[in-house]
Parts: structure tokens; C-alpha cells; sequence
């Protein structure tokens, strides 16, 4: 356990709620001339599709011999997949989630050393002093550019957003932008004629997690793909496989309401989206720095890259103890900016080594 000279050191019980709360993202369609009564239009279900796959994953070399192969061939490979697509007279996708900005960044929702958590709460407040402008404009970015509709940005001929604060169920204030005007891995480059909105925007989301007040922000996206084309709900992890016959190879995020069952992205999903800010991270050799979600490490999931080694104490935990125990603040802005991202993500940040 890190120990300074004074004997403080981190608590064994050390947890942070999320400050960004998002809903589940719920899907409907119509047409991309009636965006303007698109609270209306009706959702998006999810149904099963039966097809007969072939064989295409990459041979054993015991199994390369032509004969086995065309035996393979000739057993049919056949699933049942859920599948979610637009109407057929529909050519426009729309996603709506709400969003939920929190104070109190830094905060512990639970710790077991009150001097420690003295020490923490001196130490962030240093950063809140400075305000939240970095992180919440790049926070805005992510929801302007759709970063959040993931595999249903690709291939959209145009996308439309639009963020609204809510009071008492009514929009206070709104502003409207054209996602694929920004660029995804340029997060503090903005388009001619956004850059009013969205440090409007941002302004909003900087008040809010410096306090004393939250805000709730309403996000819908209109994403003009074409008629009947297929959408990307989340996919959901079966973890109990059970009986694999008559099982579906692929089941898609839906949510129930009274007897409808919508497409949905799953809130963990759009979070992750909102919280890809990450470009502080060292730089590896031959390979541009673009955005990664905020993470302790720095990891990458579909790379199987962690990008914050504690080897080269650029990782969360190393960060944090120096900042916090011996009171050296990093050098580089970047890294309190990242530091700060990690308190907003949220987690279990505990030191149970007993050794």
C-alpha cells in the first residue's frame, strides 16, 4: 500500500458514482421530411431471421484436405439471428436517450478513511477551481457528433442532432447539429458555424458537474440511411447457454413497454461512447493518436491493448496516488484532465493490498 511520510495513504474501500448518466437509447423510424413530428413515429422491433451460413472460418491443417472440405461444405450451416431494420417506407432512424449531469466530481460514495478523504476532496478541489471546460467541450463534441449511434453512423447520408436541456419536462434550451461535420478523431476541431452551440452546450454540461445543480439533457438523432435498411441495436451477452439447440446465435437489446418491445441501445453502450475523450494517452510509434474511452489503464477491449502501462506511471492509479499522497500535482495538464475523466466515469478505486 503507497505511503507517504506522514503515513496517509489510500483506503481499502474507495468508490466514485458516475457524474454522466444516460439512459437506454430506444429506436423509432419514419421519414426524413417528418423529422419535425418525429416523437410520433412508431418504434423499431426486433425479429428473428433463419439463414443458411457456409463454411468460412480458417481451417485446421488436418482439415484442408480437399475431400473433407467439400464434405464440410455440404452440411448446410444454419442460424437463427435477430435482426432489427427500418420499415420499408421509412429511411430514417431515430434515436432518443436522456442524459443526466451530476455534481459533485471527486466525491466518494464510499470511503472508509476520513483522512484520506480529506486529502482527495483538497486535491480536486484545485481542479474544480479551474473549471470543467476541457473535459465538458469534448464531452458536447461526442454527443454532436453522434459518436454514441456507434455501427449506425457508417454509411448515413445525413445525421442530425439534437440536444435539448430539460426543466420540468419541457426544453429550456436546444441547439441542433450536423454529426458528420465533425470529425470523430479530431475532438477539439469544430465546424463553421457550430462553434456558438456547442460551447453552449458545454457550458451546460461544465455548470452542471461543477455544481451546486445537475441538468438533464434529452439527445435525439436522425439518421437518414435508406428505406428498409438494416440498424444495430446492442447486442446482448448470453452468458447461460443452457440447451444450444433452437438457440438463437445472436439476440439484440430490446426494452418492454406495456406489450412493445424496442431496439435499444444499451446506456453502458451510449456511455462509453460520451466518455471516448481519451487523447492524452502516450503516443505508440507509427500510429496517430485517436480518441479511447476514458479507462484506469487505458484499455482497448476490441485491440486487446491496455495504453496506460503503470510501468510508465501514466495509468489512473499512479496518477492519482502521486496527486493525492505526495501532493505532486502532474506536470501535464493533460493528465489531470484524465485523471478528473476517471472521478466523472465512476468505479472502485480501493487499495485492498494487505501487504
Amino acid at each position: 500500500m503507497a505511503k507517504t511520510k506522514d503515513t496517509l495513504s489510500t483506503a481499502s474501500v474507495l468508490a466514485f458514482e458516475r457524474k454522466l448518466d444516460p439512459s437506454d437509447a430506444l429506436f423509432s423510424a419514419g421519414p426524413w421530411s417528418e423529422r419535425a413530428q418525429g416523437a410520433s413515429w412508431a418504434p423499431v422491433g426486433v425479429r428473428e431471421k433463419s439463414v443458411r451460413g457456409t463454411i468460412s472460418n480458417r481451417l485446421k491443417t488436418k482439415d484442408q484436405d480437399p475431400a473433407k472440405l467439400d464434405a464440410a461444405i455440404e452440411n448446410p450451416n444454419l442460424q437463427t439471428v435477430d435482426v432489427a431494420t427500418l420499415p420499408s417506407n421509412a429511411d430514417t432512424l431515430r434515436v432518443r436517450f436522456t442524459l443526466r449531469v451530476l455534481p459533485g466530481v471527486g466525491r466518494p460514495s464510499a470511503c472508509n478513511s476520513a483522512d484520506y478523504q480529506a486529502q482527495l476532496l483538497n486535491t480536486v478541489q484545485g481542479y474544480v477551481a479551474g473549471g470543467f471546460d476541457t473535459l465538458a467541450r469534448r464531452y458536447a463534441a461526442n454527443l454532436a457528433n453522434g459518436r454514441f449511434l456507434w455501427r449506425n453512423r457508417i454509411g448515413a447520408e445525413s445525421i442530425e442532432v439534437q440536444v435539448s436541456r430539460l426543466q420540468e419536462g419541457q426544453a429550456a434550451e436546444s441547439w441542433r447539429f450536423q454529426a458528420l461535420d465533425f470529425s470523430l478523431n479530431a475532438p477539439d476541431v469544430v465546424p463553421a458555424g457550430a462553434e456558438a452551440d456547442l460551447n453552449a452546450l458545454a457550458g451546460v454540461i461544465a455548470a452542471a458537474l461543477a455544481g451546486p445543480g445537475h441538468a438533464l439533457l434529452e439527445v435525439v438523432a436522425y439518421v437518414r440511411l435508406g428505406d428498409g435498411q438494416e440498424i444495430y441495436p446492442s447486442q446482448e451477452l448470453i452468458l447461460d447457454k443452457g440447451d444450444k439447440k433452437g438457440q438463437r446465435s445472436k439476440t439484440l437489446y430490446v426494452v418492454e413497454q406495456g406489450e412493445q418491445k424496442i431496439a435499444a441501445l444499451h446506456s453502458q453502450k451510449v456511455g462509453n461512447a460520451l466518455r471516448t475523450i481519451d487523447t492524452w494517452y502516450p503516443s505508440v510509434e507509427d500510429q496517430p493518436l485517436v480518441p479511447i474511452a476514458v479507462e484506469p489503464y487505458g484499455s482497448v477491449t476490441n485491440q486487446g491493448k491496455a495504453y496506460r502501462q503503470p510501468k510508465q506511471k501514466v495509468d489512473f492509479y499512479s496518477l492519482l496516488d502521486s496527486w493525492v499522497l505526495k501532493g505532486e500535482a502532474p506536470k501535464n495538464a493533460d493528465d489531470q484532465h484524465f485523471v478528473m475523466a476517471v472521478l466523472i466515469r465512476g468505479g472502485v478505486f480501493g487499495d485492498s493490498d494487505k501487504e
